[in-house]
Formats: structure tokens, C-alpha cells, sequence
């Protein structure tokens, strides 16, 4: 179970990524979910990811989204 801190970034997350792929929140979270990246990776990594910035993140997931799609 993850922490309302977790929760809340991960919604900003989501919310941030959906604006930079042109996509709905919702789109966005079945993508994260289905490639097990919002689990196993940005709850999993809380700790070192909301200290990042909010445009290197978004370049971070999108690189690691790709990087899951492709293989």
C-alpha cells in the first residue's frame, strides 16, 4: 500500500505526463499501469523521483515508457 505522499506525486505525474503526450489522465495511468512502471517503479522509487524536477521527469518516464514498449 502505498502513502497519501506517494499517491499525491503520482497523480501530479500522471497529470504532468498527460499534458506532455497530448492524452487523458486515464490514458496515461493505463499506460503506467499496464507496463507495471507506476508500481515497480514510481512508487518504488519515491524517495529519489520527487526531488527530480518536474521536466526531467517527465522525460525520464517517457524515455522509460519507450524503452518498455520496445522490447
Amino acid at each position: 500500500m502505498c502513502k497519501k505522499s506517494e499517491m499525491q506525486f503520482s497523480v501530479f505525474l500522471i497529470h504532468q505526463l498527460a499534458q506532455s503526450w497530448k492524452k487523458t489522465p486515464h490514458e496515461v495511468y493505463q499506460t503506467l499501469e499496464k507496463s507495471r512502471i507506476l508500481d515497480d517503479y514510481i512508487i518504488k522509487h519515491y524517495d529519489v523521483l520527487h526531488s527530480m524536477g518536474e521536466q526531467s521527469l517527465v522525460e525520464d518516464i517517457t524515455q522509460f515508457v519507450k524503452e518498455k514498449q520496445s522490447v
